[in-house]
């Protein structure tokens, strides 16, 4: 495969035809103008030294020159070989809960904010480890595949709002699930982080953690949220706040942190629970039990680096300039013996 490293070079190869054009116009006006002062058989005669043909040669090989230098000043490149690289590390898939309820201010901004930024944390801190993400509400949604393109996985993160999943609940059994099924079949070292408030719990998701563990994949839960519990606010359609939500008695709604129930997800899950507070979020408690797992080989496929060919275009360009360069337009003493270029 052949590609080319400097593309916007090559535009000068359209100056070619316009060399052609004033090339042949001057030979034109050097004959009439030659013309001009006799019969051409006589004017011949007089400057015996005189070679269209060698004009002409030495055209070309300035014509061959000046392409094969603008070709390798654009450099031409070869390669495109698929490599095999080995390297180690973690497959892990954090579910981010995105319902209503992780709007709650009991941690500072809010859950779901402080949430996104232990994230972000969690990834700087990533070596060759793979990191998927799937949001779940009442369902569950694979927001970002298992990858080890970090900045990639911080522009989805960024993304991330309640507005993702329209229909209301947390529906940690299927995010589970469907982060078992992310991980596919191959035989890699995984866990799943689960960041949640547990708040209006649906599904068995003690049942899907323990099929996961069933699988080698520890599962780990961090309580987004404060024993007490908090309102949810309510934003109109400039992200403004206007209230807290109410129930249908219009009395205010206060989100509580389900600790119980995830604890005994974690504990199915042969993971730990943690619960973040408004120093600390808990993801660097789960990543030092990650990094207790044992790290396994991980296949990559990777194309290799083009290799450069410039130098051989630059190479030939200069030899087809010297070439021109030691044709003269006149013929010289020494070389009037040779017909090389007699018409």
């Amino acid at each position: 495969m052949i590609r080319f490293e400097h593309t916007e070079f090559l535009y000068a190869l359209l100056a070619i035809p316009v060399l052609l054009i004033v090339f042949l116009i001057m030979m034109r006006w050097r004959r009439i103008a030659l013309k001009r002062f006799g019969d051409m058989h006589v004017i011949s005669q007089l400057i015996p030294d005189r070679s269209d043909l060698r004009l002409m040669y030495k055209f070309i090989f300035f014509i061959i020159a000046y392409a094969l230098v603008i070709i390798g000043i654009a450099n031409p490149q070869t390669g495109s070989r698929l490599e095999k690289v080995q390297r180690k590390g973690i497959d892990i898939m954090i579910a981010l809960d995105v319902s209503n309820s992780m709007l709650a201010q009991d941690i500072q901004p809010d859950r779901l904010s402080r949430s996104k930024q232990a994230i972000s944390m969690l990834i700087d801190q990533l070596e060759g480890d793979r990191l998927g993400i799937i949001i779940f509400a009442g369902n569950a949604y694979t927001q970002l595949p298992v990858t080890t393109d970090y900045a990639a996985a911080k522009l989805f993160l960024s993304s991330i709002s309640t507005k993702n999943v329209p229909s209301q609940g947390t529906a940690i059994g299927d995010a589970i699930s469907m982060a078992v099924n992310a991980f596919g079949e191959e035989q890699h070292n995984k866990a799943i982080v689960i960041i949640t408030d547990g708040e209006n719990h649906e599904g068995d998701a003690v049942e899907e953690a323990k099929a996961a563990a069933a699988k080698d994949i520890t599962v780990y839960t961090i309580g987004m949220g404060l024993p007490d519990g908090a309102p949810i606010p309510v934003y109109n359609n400039y992200n403004q706040q206007i209230g807290f939500k109410k129930d249908k008695d219009g009395q205010t709604i206060i989100t509580k942190l389900n600790e119980t129930m995830l604890q005994q997800i974690a504990s199915a899950g042969n993971g730990i629970y943690v619960r973040a507070n408004n120093t600390k979020a808990g993801l660097s408690k789960v990543l030092g039990k990650i990094n207790e797992i044992e790290e396994s080989e991980i296949e990559t496929k990777m194309f290799s680096d083009y290799e450069d060919q410039f130098q051989y275009f630059i190479a030939f360009g200069l030899f087809f300039l010297l070439i021109e360069f030691l044709i003269f337009e006149r013929k010289s003493r020494w070389f009037r013996r040779f017909k090389l270029f007699d018409v």
